[in-house]
This record gives structure tokens, sequence and C-alpha cells, in this order.
């Protein structure tokens, strides 16, 4: 089946609570999907500094249930965090490594990326001198900020990032699914597709999550809302109600972290990741 979707573009100081939106282009209802397919709950928030997406982060949380930490599976319920500041205070950068197991066998999620490979750094200072040291562009010591201090998550030589998702305890040996991922992202300052390798007429923001089950079909995308200006944060997730996820993709920005972030050209980097609880597969 087929569900037509409703294209959205947030822009400026905006704080959007849940809704259930479509994504900005067709998707199917495949494989195991049954014909009667209902979209996710949405959760969407972006503005200039934290407090603009707290209580969308918050609900967003809620929905998905208790923290479970680093608390081995198999669980009922429950969900996952990524915060990326090293359990409190670390601000050194991480060489750029693909695949990032660091959080797999406590946390149950495996990131990839087809560059160079994935790192965790501050937006500025720090042993190797945060972002602008680990990209030699100084400018990104201050256009970018954290949600939760002190490091963001980005990959390298490449805008794209891709998750996999296990049961949390066995090392990467059992696939698992989720019922909901959403993330945290800053400066996703261009909401008019404007940039390099846009095609004319998309009007989606530079930034966007695809979600996709045990077969590799989509169940959803969607563009992460955007807010001008530098330092901006912007929140996207969603919320099945079973856990159906098996890997999703994220493209921040137009193009690969390097380059000045300027008008034409979003770069964007990730803060917090927040996800249901892993369930294997059957």
């Amino acid at each position: 089946m087929k569900t037509q979707v409703a294209r959205s573009v947030v822009a400026g100081f905006v704080v959007l609570t849940v809704m259930t939106w479509l994504t900005s282009e067709p998707t199917q209802a495949q494989g195991n999907t049954s014909s009667d397919f209902s979209p996710p709950k949405v959760f969407q928030a972006a503005g200039p500094g934290a407090a603009s997406i707290q209580g969308t982060v918050d609900d967003y949380r809620h929905a998905l249930g208790a923290p479970n930490g680093n608390t081995a599976g198999p669980l009922a319920s429950g969900r996952r965090e990524i915060n990326w500041d090293g359990g409190g205070g670390v601000d050194a950068t991480t060489a750029p490594v693909t695949p990032f197991n660091v959080f797999l066998n406590t946390r149950g999620a495996q990131f990839t990326t087809p560059g160079m490979g994935l790192s965790q750094a501050p937006p500025s200072g720090g042993p190797q001198g945060g972002l602008a040291g680990l990209f030699n562009n100084p400018t990104y010591g201050t256009i970018f900020r954290t949600f939760s201090p002190l490091r963001l998550f980005t990959p390298v030589g490449s805008n794209i990032t891709e998750a996999s998702f296990f049961v949390p305890g066995t090392n990467g040996t059992v696939p698992a699914t989720v019922s909901g991922f959403g993330a945290v992202f800053t400066d996703v300052d261009e909401p008019d597709g404007s940039g390099p390798g846009k095609k004319e007429g998309n009007r989606g923001a530079s930034t966007r999550i695809e979600y996709f089950d045990i077969d590799g079909h989509l169940l959803f995308s969607s563009f992460v809302p955007a807010s001008p200006g530098d330092g901006s944060l912007s929140f996207f997730g969603i919320s099945f109600d079973a856990p159906v996820i098996a890997s999703l993709r994220i493209t921040t920005g137009d193009v690969a972290p390097g380059p000045n972030d300027e008008p034409g050209r979003d770069i964007v980097m990730m803060d917090d990741f927040i996800y249901g609880e892993p369930h294997a597969v059957p």
C-alpha cells in the first residue's frame, strides 16, 4: 500500500509538538508489513538553543519508556540513549572509525559510514582541537553547539551515517529492531533545498532520516526541521506501536564536513541519539 506523503518545512525559531506527519515522498508498506500499516507518531522541534527543543525531547523520551542504561537485554520495554559525553566531562576527539562499535554491546547500536569513519568531538577545544581541529576549519568551533556537553558525533569524509540494532549484551550477534529513533542535530539552517546536489523543486531541508524494516524496505522518511542562524538545535524522532525499525540512514547537511558553513552549503553535526529498546528479530 502506498501512503501519499505531505511535505513540511520548518524554519525560524519554532517549536513543534507531537504530530503524525507523513514523509516527503511515497513509502511502501512492503514485505512483512500488513496492509493496514499505520504511520508513526512524529516528534519534531527546532530553535536557537536547547530550551527550544527540550520539551519535545522529553516528550519523546516519555513515549519510548524508562532509560535502560547499559543493562544487558533482552528487556521488555524502555529506551536507550547515546549522548557522546564519555561518561561526563570527556572532551577528547576520537579518531574516525567505521564501523563505530563503541555502543554495540552496551546499548545495541552499530554505526557505519561510506566515508573515512565516525568521530566524537567537542565543537572547539579539547586535546585535539575539537571539530575545528578534526576538519582543519576554525569556524567550526563557533557555529556548532551541543545539546548535552561536551561532544558531538559526525561522519568524516561523508555526510551519511547508517545505523543498525542488536540486543544489548550480545556483542552484535543478535539482530534487533526498535520502535523508534530520534536525534538532536546542530546548525540545520537550510530549509529551502538550495544546496549543492538538490533536485529542482525539492524544498526539503538539508538533513533527513530514512527508516527501514528488516527486509530493507523504507518505512518512513522525513526532513529534519531547520532554524536559521549559527548554533541552532533541531530534533526529529518517530515512534511506532511496535519494534519495526531494523536500520536507518541519516543524511547530515548538503556535503561532507570540511568546507565553511555558508549560504547554499549547510554543514550539520549530530548530538543525542534516543531509541526504543532493541528487541530480537523473530
